[in-house]
């Protein structure tokens, strides 16, 4: 028996289902740059990046260094009673990197999911107002709090409500789809239509908080939206006096080729989140905002004991300090369009492959039945990724038919090539029907 069957076994016995999304058999022992290899022995081209957790990829050397110096000074004291100079610095250098020519403050926090949980307090306690309005189809995390902004999956909110109050789904401004089963992606002004009529028939714009947004719906299949949306949803906000507050725990830090991705567009944020790769894959997030609306909760208002871990904040530091050394972000916006134009010949060669979308090294590859129809075929996607694994290549499906493409911002030349190669094979293999007979039942998101 191999040694990851073994592990899966016993993972099976003590692990809760809950905790994790199933695909094929894969089991880490070691990883370095954008190479991972399983405890079998087998090496695979990492396209994943731990589910964006992981931008400079496996085991850069200056986070690793800055991680034991941290832990032979001291591993952690709780920011709750004390300061120190990491923490300090890390703020410092979050304020000046986000968007909006104004004094900001931050909190820190553990995960994406809490700074969403953060994200709705704030935006309550600055604003005195309860609504918030975030979209169908997002994902924010999976606290209370961001479970209840979020709307991707009937299988995160079966069993465990009532979510928190106050907190309405529209349509996200899809640019390959329209709304409700529509084929085709509308205008602006027809995605702006259903908020439009919720604040004139029964949801008062004075009374709603803040606006939450993903730029590009991550786990909801990379979703980019039409032009001129945000900018006429940030139009409507400011009419009314409502934060406009951006997710950006997954699209943040330099995968789109932006410190914020919310840069891609003519909008400046009132707050920010943070998460993922914030730290090089240490458990980090952030909130990052206005100083009048971080101000606007007391002592205690957001605190958490094992919050802004020292070795955490150096780990962020030098994941910050190695990005602007090696022009990380700029490196993501030429490896993106370098990527997605071999990319775009899939969409003359197979029309299984519907669409091609994204932004610097977030690219979402849409597998449907047929260009013509877009119905989704997430059998189809399922059994590509695991071909593509057979193959040495990590990737994942999102939204049930979208193949997720996040590898290292850093990534090398040799390897995005070969990842390029195997998903073509793969494709290829597919339209041959050499994958007809894979078993896939039970894999992906539900």
């Amino acid at each position: 028996m191999k040694k990851s069957q073994k592990i899966i076994e016993k993972d099976k016995k003590y692990f809760a289902e809950a905790g994790r999304v199933p695909y094929y058999p894969f089991v880490v022992d070691h990883a370095k740059g954008s190479r991972i290899t399983d405890v079998d022995g087998k090496e695979y081209i990492d396209l994943l990046s731990s589910a964006s957790a992981l931008n400079l990829g496996h085991r850069p050397q200056k986070v690793v260094d800055a991680i034991i110096d941290q832990t032979q000074r001291f591993i952690h004291y709780t920011p709750g009673y004390s300061h120190h100079k990491p923490l300090t610095e890390l703020a410092e250098r979050l304020a000046k990197l986000t968007p909006g020519d104004f004094a900001k403050k931050v909190s820190f926090g553990l995960s994406g999911s809490d700074a969403s949980d953060g994200l709705i307090k704030f935006a309550r306690a600055y604003t005195g107002r309860q609504n918030i309005i975030t979209f169908e189809n997002s994902y924010h995390g999976s606290t209370y709090g961001a479970i209840s902004l979020s709307a991707i999956s009937l299988n995160m909110r079966r069993k465990i409500g009532p979510f928190l109050p106050g907190v309405y789904h529209i349509p996200f401004p899809d640019n390959y789809r329209g709304m409700y089963g529509q084929k085709d992606p509308l205008s602006a002004e027809d995605y702006l239509a259903p908020l439009k009529s919720m604040l004139h028939s029964y949801l008062p714009g004075e009374e709603v908080a803040a606006v939450v947004v993903e730029t590009l719906q991550g786990d909801g299949g990379l979703l980019e939206p039409v032009p001129g949306y945000f900018e006429k949803l940030y139009d409507i906000c400011q009419e009314y006096g409502i934060l406009f507050c951006v997710d950006d725990v997954q699209q943040g830090l330099g995968r789109t080729g932006k410190w914020s991705s919310i840069e891609h567009f003519n909008v400046v944020p009132d707050l920010v989140t943070y998460g993922k790769s914030l730290a090089g894959g240490l458990p980090l997030s952030a909130i990052v905002g206005r100083a009048e609306i971080m101000d606007s909760l007391g002592s205690i208002g957001h605190v958490f004991t094992t919050g802004a871990n020292p070795v955490c904040c150096q780990a962020a530091l030098a994941v910050l300090d190695t990005m602007e050394e090696e022009d990380t972000l700029q490196a993501s916006l030429d490896k993106g369009d370098q990527a997605r134009a071999r990319m775009a010949t899939w969409l003359e060669d197979y029309d299984f492959v519907g669409d091609v979308r994204g932004l610097g090294l977030s690219i979402g590859i849409e597998i449907v039945k047929d260009q013509d129809q877009k119905e989704r075929d997430p059998q189809a996607a399922l059994k590509i990724t695991n071909r593509c694994y057979e193959k040495g290549v990590l990737i994942i499906t999102l939204a049930g038919n979208v193949l997720r493409f996040q590898p290292p911002l850093n990534i090398s030349q040799e390897d995005l090539d070969q990842a390029l190669t195997i998903i073509e094979e793969s494709l290829a293999d597919y339209q041959a029907g050499l994958l007809d007979g894979y078993d896939v039942s039970g894999q992906g998101w539900s």
